[in-house]
């Protein structure tokens, strides 16, 4: 069976200027955070799949879409 994703979308700043980045991750890692911030820095599902620098991040927010694995 196929891994569930979640689509998070994150406002980064770099030298000024912002911009939104979709990313996705498992669905279910999120349940073991209080704030989707530090599931995106500490969860080793997550860390594998992609590399946030969360000194460039304003927001992170969960989408209402599910993206297909």
């Amino acid at each position: 069976m196929s891994e569930k994703l979640a689509t998070v979308r994150l406002l980064l700043v770099d030298e000024g200027s912002f911009h939104h980045e979709e990313v996705q991750i498992p669905a279910g890692v999120m349940a073991g955070y209080d704030r989707l911030i530090d599931c995106l820095m500490e969860d080793p599902a997550v860390l594998k799949r992609l590399h946030v620098d969360v000194s460039r991040v304003c927001t992170a927010e969960l989408t209402n879409e599910r993206a297909d694995p």
